[in-house]
């Protein structure tokens, strides 16, 4: 019982990478090295079963300094499995100052600065001469008169309005009436039951006409008829003036230097960068950590395990609760970028997806 309990991490490596022999992986460098880590700690585990074989018959020792237990993981539990993994090296990022250019210095010459300016020169001199101004005309709008206001006589129709009255055509009266009861009658001459009914009056509602203005003549004005008329007048009447003729200038373009050519040494001082650099803190190491196995692990782990895997986009290809070996590169690659250590499914990387058991 003992030696199972030791060598289940073997055997636990040896069922991960063949659950699945209907899954393929491509071969990466990362892979190989894995799978050189993982002959590694076969070859150790080898070591461990012959030592124990001769010390089968021995009751197991707890005694960390003796060298049995050196290759056995410390604080080991019932029922829990573990394996020797590789925990990766650690960087922290450092700022380096690298110059990226020394100091230097350059002789740049400033041409002569030029300048165009525009001068006026005189064409011809002002003069007077003699403007016939047109007259100027405007127009003018005036409303004439056409027809004269009149009267005249018009005979306006009578009025009327319709009125409607209600007329009474049957005034209301009683009457008798068969009733029934819950006494049915025996024969024809008892049982009878009458009622003495009110029957409302009948009204009619009529329509009539009434007068309300008779037949009448009134006289209307009629308004005058004005034509609105638009005729041109003179404004100002023709004349002339004396208009003096300004002189004619005309303006040409000039180039002249403003300042002469001269030279100019510019000192180029060195420039500096701060550069981030990796600096590693702890080599890579191999270590005893708690894995996955037969006796903690279940389909449905496995399967729980493959969504969260897709879910942080590292592909299992497939959801079938089977650690194979696209599996085992999703986890590979998780591992990997983020810092786990890896070589086999630990319980360190179950905790960092938030799988539970």
């Amino acid at each position: 019982m003992t030696l199972n309990r030791l060598i289940l991490p073997a055997v636990i490596a040896a069922l991960a990478t063949g659950c699945a022999s209907n899954q393929t992986i491509q071969e990466t460098r990362e892979y190989q090295t894995l799978q050189s880590q993982q002959q590694q700690l076969e070859q150790e585990n080898q070591q461990l079963r012959a030592a124990l074989s001769s010390n089968d018959q021995q009751p197991a020792s707890t005694d960390s300094s003796s060298s049995g237990a050196q290759l056995l993981p410390p604080n080991a539990l019932p029922g829990h499995c573990y394996a020797r993994v590789v925990i990766p090296e650690t960087y922290k990022t450092e700022m380096q100052r690298v110059m990226v250019s020394q100091e230097d210095s350059k002789i740049s010459t400033t041409p002569a600065r030029y300048e165009t300016v525009q001068e006026k020169i005189l064409v011809s001199e002002a003069y007077e001469k003699l403007k016939v101004i047109p007259a100027t005309y405007k127009t003018v709008t005036e409303e004439v008169l056409v027809k004269g206001a009149t009267t005249k006589l018009i005979t306006k129709p009578a009025e009327y309005k319709t009125v409607t009255e209600q007329v009474l055509v049957k005034p209301a009266y009683t009457t008798w009436k068969k009733g029934r009861g819950p006494i049915e009658k025996l024969d024809h001459s008892t049982g009878e039951i009458m009622c003495l009914v009110e029957v409302p009056a009948e009204y009619k509602i009529i329509s009539r006409k009434e007068l309300v203005k008779p037949e009448r003549t009134e006289e209307v004005k009629i308004p005058a008829v004005y034509k609105t008329v638009t005729k041109k007048v003179v404004d100002k009447p023709a004349r002339t003036e004396k208009v003096t003729v300004p002189a004619v200038y005309s303006t040409v373009e000039v180039v002249k230097q403003v300042e002469p050519p001269k030279e100019k040494k510019t000192v180029i001082p060195a420039v500096y960068k701060d550069v981030p650099k990796q600096v590693k803190v702890t080599d890579a190491d191999m270590e005893w950590r708690e894995i996955l196995c037969e006796t903690n692990t279940t389909q449905d782990v496995v399967r729980r395990l493959q969504k969260a895997l897709a879910a942080k986009g590292y592909d299992p290809v497939w959801i079938d609760g089977v650690y194979g070996s696209k599996t085992r590169a999703a986890v590979i690659a998780y591992q990997k970028d983020n810092d786990l250590a890896s070589g086999q499914l630990t319980m360190q990387t179950l905790d960092h997806l938030g799988v539970k058991l």
